[in-house]
């Protein structure tokens, strides 16, 4: 959860992604003139996000029973009826009724709740975002929805069909932030991989990237955010293996190391496909710092099948485990499937999250003795260009610069740092 205000007056509250932190920079710019205003933006990723968000607005409402609350994001636009009975909530707006400015005015507060059909959008509007306050990167969305149907994601009923943010819009994005100092930029949306199928010049995540780094050349630091392991195009294989510029670092979307889970999953990948990508990975970038999504206790999900994804996540060493107990999300098949108890649920995550710290630690460990670029974000933490979190010792650095330093230890929570 992140939480901003801005001069005092609109408060805005996200849940969740990278790109719902985008569009709270978005909310942010129109809701300026706003007064008395807290804006919630949800998670509907699992149960835990959206008992958040709840526990937060009844939290609000205590403090103050005349903040106006206006609920937005992807739970509110699953549900918008749950959201609009809770105290103190003035409005609910939809995913994309929340990024038009006209709808961030003191008349349009009093309209009632704008949930257009998310299904029907078929168009994503450009927006150009100035500034992330706090922040030392800055995230640019190039596409929204998704046409896939995993079957225990929620989010495509939510975000709407994948649509694309043309080349030229997402280039001045980057030149507008590049040129208010963001040293890195992170691209962001819901399914980057599927970036530019669907517009007219059809292109690849690859070619985006490419011309970002052509066009803008004062942008130092690009970086992805989620990718599925499917998505890596020949041109985006190229910038791994040779654009310094390109960070060494990949957020996969694994979810299982079983097949079996994998095709219950309705995943487009089997575990065969990530340890051959793992081992391509690092046999073009040896220092690139790998990232995954895993989810603990799956419906059928036995002794067996655990073990397995275990097994995998320990051979093929991915050193940052992003772990996930199963949640049930309505509406989706996965939440008619036989489940399994919550308490083991927790368990799996929790040994899984145990075999992800002594990965971080060896990967944290490999770097000792090495020269890395760290990009600050307060005066004595940062992180490297693989995504290693860094501290720096018996100095200190300007947020938001990028200096080199000398690995001298890691740990699991990271690598310690001197300036060179």
């Amino acid at each position: 959860m992140t939480q901003k205000d801005h001069q005092k007056k609109t408060q805005i509250i996200t849940f969740g992604c990278r790109l719902n932190r985008y569009e709270s920079e978005v909310m942010s710019q129109y809701a300026e003139q706003l007064d008395n205003v807290v804006i919630v933006n949800t998670c509907a990723v699992t149960a835990e996000a959206e008992r958040q968000a709840r526990q937060t607005i009844r939290r609000v409402h205590r403090k103050d029973a005349y903040k106006r609350i206006i609920v937005t994001g992807c739970a509110a636009q699953l549900n918008p009826e749950k959201w609009s009975s809770l105290p103190g909530v003035q409005k609910i707006l939809g995913n994309e009724d929340k990024l038009k400015e006209e709808n961030w005015t003191e008349k349009a507060l009093y309209l009632g709740n704008q949930v257009s059909d998310i299904m029907a959008v078929k168009k994503n509007a450009s927006q150009i975002v100035t500034d992330f306050t706090g922040r030392t990167r800055a995230f640019v969305q190039i596409q929204q929805g998704c046409n896939h149907r995993c079957t225990f994601c929620i989010i495509p009923f939510g975000r709407g069909p994948s649509r694309s943010i043309s080349i030229e819009e997402v280039v001045d994005q980057v030149k507008v932030l590049t040129q208010q100092h963001y040293n890195e930029i992170v691209l962001t949306g819901v399914d980057i991989a599927s970036w530019g199928k669907d517009l007219p010049q059809k292109g690849s995540l690859g070619d985006l990237c490419k011309e970002i780094l052509y066009q803008v050349s004062g942008l130092k630091r690009l970086r992805l955010s989620s990718i599925d392991p499917v998505g890596i195009d020949p041109v985006l294989w190229e910038l791994i293996a040779e654009e310094p510029r390109f960070m060494p670092h990949l957020h996969l979307s694994v979810q299982a190391g079983s097949d079996m889970i994998l095709k219950r999953m309705k995943r487009r990948h089997l575990t065969r496909d990530v340890g051959l990508l793992v081992g391509q990975l690092r046999s073009v970038r040896s220092d690139i710092g790998l990232s995954a999504d895993i989810i603990a206790g799956f419906p059928t999900e036995n002794d067996f099948y655990f073990q397995e994804t275990y097994d995998f996540l320990k051979t093929v060493a991915i050193p940052y485990l992003h772990i996930f107990p199963y949640s049930e999300r309505k509406g989706t098949p996965a939440a008619q499937m036989p489940a399994v108890a919550v308490s083991v649920r927790k368990e799996r995550a929790s040994q899984l999250r145990i075999l992800g710290a002594k990965l971080a630690n060896s990967h944290h460990e490999s770097f000792v003795n090495k020269t890395v670029s760290i990009l600050m974000e307060t005066p004595d933490r940062g992180y490297s260009e693989q995504f290693a979190a860094a501290t720096l010792i018996g100095s200190e650095a300007i947020p938001g610069e990028i200096i080199a330093a000398r690995v001298i230890a890691g740990n699991s929570d990271g690598i310690i740092v001197e300036r060179i």
